[in-house]
């Protein structure tokens, strides 16, 4: 990663396509390696709760309660994007998804890169195609083009992380995943918008 290679790592949802988010080549190769647009935003995972203010700013009092009890694990989290973020990231927006995976050994990973370092990615598939939930499940044509595998094993949750954008007066959430909707409401104490599904989205 430090080399500006792509990996594919384990993570608690599916398994991610990933870069050093420092390296711009290597960030561009994911779209290129996946087929997916390039306006497609990915999200940028990182170890440390410490951390969110150096990749977000003004993150909501909303925001730091699901950060409290739902970190790490499958929730991403929308926000105003901090300068460290680069554009190629965030499909050109000014906003970006964040996100603490819950496995030990991105986590490991993640922690082993430094800090003030993440790792971007999507899952590890062809643009519209199934995720893969075990390092045997990734698709050959996507296994060549990448430096390495790293096996963590079956993915407990096995489906991709819920997103909630907190960018509008509302929270807004983008996309199901492995933490429901309702768990989320119960915690903010207040209903969550869902976008119109003709929106598009971060994936």
């Amino acid at each position: 990663l430090l080399a500006g290679k792509n990996i594919i790592f384990p993570t608690e949802t599916v398994y991610g396509l990933g870069a050093d988010i420092t390296h711009p080549m290597a960030v561009n190769q994911i779209f290129k390696i996946k087929g997916r647009p390039s306006d497609h935003p990915l999200i940028v995972h990182f170890a440390d709760i410490g951390q969110i203010s150096y990749w977000a700013e003004n993150v909501p009092t909303q925001a730091k309660k699901l950060i409290e009890h739902l970190w790490p694990g499958p929730l991403t989290l929308v926000l105003p994007k901090s300068q460290h973020v680069p554009y190629c990231v965030t499909g050109g927006q000014d906003t970006v998804g964040l996100r603490i995976p819950d496995h030990f050994v991105a986590i490991a990973l993640l922690r082993t890169l430094g800090p003030n370092r993440a790792v971007v990615a999507p899952s590890a598939n062809r643009f519209g195609c199934l995720s893969p939930t075990s390092a045997t499940h990734v698709n050959n044509e996507i296994s060549r083009k990448v430096s390495m595998i790293l096996d963590g094993g079956p993915s407990k949750v096995g489906l991709e992380s819920t997103i909630i954008s907190f960018c509008d007066s509302k929270p807004t959430l983008l996309r199901p995943g492995g933490i429901p909707l309702r768990a989320i409401e119960e915690l903010l104490s207040q209903k969550i918008l869902v976008q119109n599904k003709q929106d598009k989205g971060p994936r």
